[in-house]
């Protein structure tokens, strides 16, 4: 049985989407339908299950379930000793370590914050606000890459809209006294763990959602709770058929939380201080131009590994809803209140000027593929035709399947190039807090981790789903990340 469908209702055509749902339960085959499920699960998004670091067999299988229960343990600590180090010990890992050591587990736990119900309030606000626009905010019909079971799905590009409409209600709400902005980051603490919590929960519920009611055919069982729980089951999980869960989690809680908490830290600074610094300046305004870069690139991330390979679990939900607050914000949190005065208007203009540089090359190099796709390799490219291969490759229901594989411009430098300018943007917005401390560049040394583990990734996904194309490909175009270097 082939079925291929769009994740979405088709305007003005109500019953005959019912019928057309009913239909393949006409020769259903259970015992086949859970194998495809279970096979799928298995090769899609599931990373490596059976070996970790070149270990295959049970002691990889062990390994492999030991690091993923690590991550779900420790990560949420690191976040929030990570925000009671910045707004408590002065951001400093040795002060941290001392108060440890002094205070044992008691301390520890003293340390975790309580989620308060202003805290729930607020991120009860901005979560509703936030999901009413992802809807009801006018935007273009998007169609996003076809998945591995042959569905289409479907989403309204709105981002940069709702981001404008949500600074619109921000200066509304802190200039008429409505909202005081600075309160946030008195209650981040307890927002933080409000959203671990909340977190938890959501990701219970996407798992009891992905066996009883998937959104798509693009879903399965690992066999392993723990797998499924981190992992996920669905890609593309929505409720009903138009609201996009991982678009809510990762662009709208993750991507434009990050916004605005940065911004009230911001405010925050200014109360305390009656000014607002050059480096919280640089910093923070670095980062809303990347934020407002993403948004506008946002139908460019629906093509993302993160949309298009990692499903909606633990690994990437509980990332976007926690992991983004707590790391992506740090810079603007540690300088909040060590920021003050200590970076000369010569030296911010020439962070920002590089960063902004850096923003724009990443913006540039992802807007030059994604014209290039939409145009099916008829753009010009640095104002010449571009070179590319012709990838084919087949899908998980069967059809044959051509993709462009771009080989000049800026991906003729690297495979993933894009992600070079994105660290050192990121550097630069990190870099006011000068070397007071180093965990203000925790962020800096964690995304460089982790695009490099997902520029392999990538490659290996690519590997497996283009074959000889994708020999050809890395034969045209050697270096991963860095040109002449990796």
């Amino acid at each position: 049985m082939t079925v291929t469908r769009r994740c979405e209702t088709p305007q003005g055509k109500a019953g005959s989407s019912i019928a057309e749902s009913l239909a393949p339960l006409q020769d259903l085959n259970f015992g086949q339908a859970t194998e495809k499920a279970r096979s799928w699960a298995e090769s899609h998004g599931t990373g490596d299950r059976t070996g970790v670091w070149g270990i295959s067999g049970a002691a990889g299988t062990v390994l492999s379930v030991v690091g993923t229960l690590a991550l779900m343990i420790c990560c949420p600590m690191f976040a929030i000793y990570m925000w009671f180090t910045f707004t408590q010990l002065d951001g400093s890992v040795r002060k941290f370590t001392e108060y440890a050591q002094a205070e044992g587990l008691q301390g520890l736990w003293r340390a975790w914050p309580q989620p308060s119900l202003e805290a729930w309030l607020v991120l009860l606000a901005f979560g509703s606000f936030q999901a009413v626009l992802q809807r009801y905010a006018p935007g273009k019909r998007f169609e996003g890459p076809i998945t591995p079971n042959g569905n289409i799905p479907v989403y309204k590009a709105n981002g940069v809209t709702s981001y404008l409409i949500t600074l619109a209600a921000f200066l509304t709400a802190w200039g008429s006294g409505l909202w005081n902005p600075g309160r946030v980051y008195d209650l981040f603490g307890e927002m933080l763990a409000a959203l671990n919590t909340f977190s938890l929960i959501f990701c219970v519920f996407l798992n009891i959602k992905g066996y009883v009611a998937p959104s798509s055919t693009d879903s399965g069982s690992t066999g392993s709770f723990i797998y499924n729980f981190f992992w996920g089951m669905e890609l593309y999980p929505r409720l009903g058929k138009n609201f996009d869960l991982k678009t809510w989690t990762n662009c709208r809680m993750g991507m434009m939380g990050w916004a605005f908490w940065i911004l009230c830290f911001a405010v925050k600074q200014y109360q305390t201080f009656g000014h607002v610094s050059n480096a919280m300046l640089v910093s923070v305004l670095l980062m809303e131009i990347y934020i407002f870069k993403f948004f506008l690139w946002e139908t460019g991330y629906w093509r993302s590994m993160d949309i298009m390979h990692d499903r909606a679990g633990y690994y990437i939900c509980w990332g976007c809803l926690v992991w983004v607050p707590a790391v992506y914000t740090s810079p603007a949190m540690y300088l909040t209140m060590h920021g003050v005065d200590n970076l000369s208007p010569a030296a911010a203009l020439a962070i920002a000027a590089t960063g902004a540089a850096a923003i724009y090359i990443n913006y540039d190099s992802d807007r030059q593929r994604q014209v290039f796709r939409a145009t099916h390799g008829k753009a010009q490219v640095w104002g010449q035709a571009p070179s590319f291969i012709t990838a084919k490759y087949t899908t998980g229901d069967g059809q044959e399947k051509t993709s462009l594989l771009l080989t000049s411009g800026w991906w003729g430098l690297a495979r993933h190039f894009h992600y070079l300018p994105e660290l050192v943007g990121a550097f630069c917005w990190t870099l006011p807090a000068l070397s007071a401390q180093c965990l203000p560049y925790f962020y800096v040394v964690f995304l460089s981790l982790l695009l490099t583990d997902r520029a392999f990734r990538d490659d290996t996904r690519c590997a497996s789903k283009y074959g000889k194309y994708w020999a050809q490909y890395t034969k045209s175009v050697p270096y991963k990340m860095v040109p002449l270097v990796f």
